[in-house]
């Protein structure tokens, strides 16, 4: 099993909301944030989806608050592949915002695809796609679909 994708998310005051906790929606932007970043470290990048004109397209989103995130925490963001077809398709990603000191505070899961940029249709993933997406960290409860 890969080692998991982990970065640091700077919490700025915008993120908060009027009861001084981390606001819901703040969730799902650094998830997208951590997402980029982690498809990036793997290899798929802007400049490689722009070449072979398709990209990722979410199907659906949905998080699971646990603690509380409060300003003046330290948190980071975590991403592995949840589930994924064996040809790079239909995937799954799990993001998991922890505090410094370890505790798990939400869970955010995104199911996708990818899609043609220029038939805005679903797209069969190349032979090299899939190469990239079985390299990708994988949680430990991950699965072929």
């Amino acid at each position: 099993m890969q080692a998991s994708f982990s970065m640091p998310v700077q919490l700025r005051w915008s993120d908060f909301d009027a009861n001084f906790h981390l606001r819901h929606s703040a969730y799902y932007d650094f998830g997208a944030m951590a997402r980029i970043h982690f498809l990036n470290e793997a290899g798929l990048t802007e400049t490689v989806f722009r070449q072979h004109s398709f990209g990722p397209i979410l199907f659906k989103e949905e998080c699971t608050f646990r603690k509380e995130i409060k300003m003046g925490d330290e948190i980071s963001i975590g991403c592995e592949l949840l589930q994924c077809r064996p040809n790079g398709s239909r995937f799954a990603i799990r993001h998991s915002i922890v505090r410094a000191d370890g505790t798990l505070c939400a869970e955010l899961n995104v199911w996708g695809d990818w899609i043609d940029f220029g038939t805005r249709k679903l797209l069969h993933p190349p032979e090299w796609l899939a190469q990239l997406m079985a390299k990708l960290p994988k949680h430990p409860d991950f699965q072929y679909l």
